[in-house]
């Protein structure tokens, strides 16, 4: 036991669970953290809004497999932490934050900067902490970690009054906590495993389906394994970008409502689908009821909550997906060897694969700048190590469908919430966690706009990343829905007066270049990912390029529109 306040008690767990970096801005209600930090050695990465903060350390933790650590005050700070909060909920991302808060005898009193920020938060975390004592600080520091990292990861919030930071207590670090209730980790369900691996072994148009639980857990070795014994063909969520090479014969890509056209149709056609890490959302699947209504569904997943959530299954396993997948992989090994040629189903593939090569989405555009030319390009240029984070909107859906992610943790992007703003403060956090890769943010003119002041964080932290913003003067995706389902009547999607992106750059003294063909695009790119400071690449493309395939809401996989406007195909 040792005597200290309740900041030094707080820096010190931080200590212990060996974080590197932290991101935030102080204020009133956090002051006394911020001044336990200055000496900590942990780096601290000053923001320009908090909700980039929580992305930043969103995207530290998804590329590190590490919780990622966020701070704000109180009042207006906790609550510019809400979205990035609810971001990293709705994709299973370990995140703490650290608020302030008034202190004890200002708590319900309409203090200054005061909010309930427990209840604010109560639907987006996987639980919240508020020490009222300052020796409460060790035990709650290390039961938020655990929750964040265990099981299903999710965001968690430790919030602390001002005075329970300034008090001194006794302070005893635990090495170890149990939180009544919660059971982190379920004993497998072994009987099922072999009922699955049984389903497996007996299907002759198998399919697997991996989503973000896949790279979570660290099981794409195990997952590719057994797509390659069985001969399967392999899907991804959006979520699940490079959980599977994205250059291996057997992926098919994203499947849902931007997926690839072949996704889309051959899940229809499986016969038994191994589900891994997915939510079933209604992104992916469309209409519930109209997905898959004949093939069985295996689903294994860290959430008991998820199961038959929206979709009933044939067999669920809950736990570890690494765990789980080695052991399917067992079962199926001692059922049979690898699938040989010939095999109808690939042949089947392949078939699907040709029918829709030539698809106008697939098809090469007419100017050079097309959202799919740009796409191969990025991924000509870029390394397969290279992390790409996107902001969300029309690029985000052109990456999903043409850029071939090729590793795990290289593809970090919102999905669950869809946060537009997103992509650059998570190129930042995700460089914070691996200096030694390039980081590219993909953005649209809409996304990049909502945070485009962390490019000052960027600059003066002097955390090299490059920028690439799509510029269409529009909101893109929205103005695509406006044009196809509301007879072009556009309203509050174009930007006539978007800043002129290079100077904007310049003024926070970052690299800027504007591009006008591929040619350029590559050469901007190459130089950007080798240099040492903060770069922006703008490219303009038209605002009237749709992206497809589409499917549009409310409808099934079915439905899936492959191209064009008037002269739109539907499976």
């Amino acid at each position: 036991m040792v005597e200290m306040s309740g900041s030094d008690a707080l820096i010190e767990g931080l200590r212990r669970e060996k974080v590197e970096a932290v991101f935030g801005m102080p204020g009133g209600a956090n002051l006394p953290i911020y001044d336990s930090l200055y000496e900590s050695g942990i780096r601290h990465v000053l923001v320009r809004h908090e909700q980039s903060a929580a992305h930043m350390a969103d995207a530290y933790a998804r590329v590190s497999r590490r919780a990622g650590v966020c701070m704000a005050t109180s009042g207006p700070g906790a609550t510019n932490l809400v979205t990035g909060i609810a971001t990293a909920y709705m994709d299973s991302s370990p995140v703490i934050a650290i608020t302030g808060q008034v202190p004890k005898t200002m708590i319900g009193r309409d203090a200054f900067q005061e909010t309930d920020i427990m209840g604010v938060v109560a639907s987006i975390t996987k639980n919240s902490f508020q020490p009222l004592q300052s020796g409460d600080i060790p035990d709650a520091v290390k039961k938020a970690f655990f929750v964040a990292t265990s099981g299903r990861p999710g965001p968690v919030v430790i919030d602390i009054p001002k005075d329970v930071q300034t008090d001194r207590a006794e302070m005893v670090f635990p090495e170890k906590v149990e939180i009544r209730g919660y059971k982190a980790h379920l004993a497998l369900d072994h009987a099922e495993i072999e009922r699955a691996a049984e389903i497996l072994a007996r299907a002759e148009r198998p399919v697997l389906w991996g989503g973000g639980g896949v790279s979570i857990s660290n099981a794409s070795e195990q997952f590719q394994a057994i797509a390659e014994l069985l001969m399967a063909p392999v899907i991804t969520s959006l979520q699940g970008k490079g959980t599977f090479p994205e250059d291996h014969p057997l992926s098919l890509g994203p499947m849902g409502m931007h997926g690839r056209a072949e996704s889309n149709k051959i899940v229809q056609e499986c016969d038994a689908l191994l589900a891994v890490g997915v939510r079933f959302s209604d992104r992916s699947t469309g209409t519930f009821s109209d997905f898959m209504p004949n093939g069985k569904i295996i689903h294994l997943d860290a959430d008991p909550s998820e199961i038959n959530k929206n979709k009933r299954v044939d067999v669920y396993v809950v736990g570890d997906a690494k765990q789980m997948l080695a052991e399917i992989y067992e079962a199926l090994c001692r059922r049979f060897r690898q699938r040989e040629a010939p095999y109808p189903w690939l042949d089947r593939v392949k078939e699907v694969r040709e029918q829709l090569a030539n698809i106008p989405a697939y098809a090469e555009a007419e100017h050079e700048l097309s959202g799919p030319r740009i796409m191969k390009t990025l991924r000509e240029v870029l390394p397969a190590k290279a992390i790409m984070t996107t902001g969300v909107g029309r690029h985000q859906m052109w990456a999903e469908i043409h850029y071939k992610v090729l590793k795990p943790r290289t593809w970090i992007t919102s999905t669950g919430l869809g946060t537009m703003g997103f992509g650059l403060p998570a190129a930042i956090g995700a460089k914070v966690a691996r200096p030694d890769v390039p980081v590219v943010d993909l953005d649209g003119d809409g996304s990049f706009m909502m945070t485009e002041n962390a490019l000052g964080t960027a600059v003066e932290e002097q955390i090299p990343i490059t920028a690439i913003i799509l510029n269409d003067h529009s909101l893109g995706l929205v103005e695509q829905w406006q044009r196809l389902f509301y007879n072009r009547r556009y309203i509050g999607v174009k930007y006539p007066r978007t800043p002129d992106f290079v100077k904007l750059a310049q003024a926070y003294e970052a690299e800027a270049i504007r591009v006008e063909s591929l040619k350029d695009l590559s050469k901007a790119l190459e130089d950007a990912i080798r240099s040492e400071v903060v770069n922006v690449i703008e490219v303009p493309v038209s605002a009237e390029e749709d992206v497809f395939p589409f499917m549009p809401p409310g409808m099934s996989l079915k439905d899936t529109i492959y191209g064009g406007r008037k002269e739109t195909t539907i499976f």
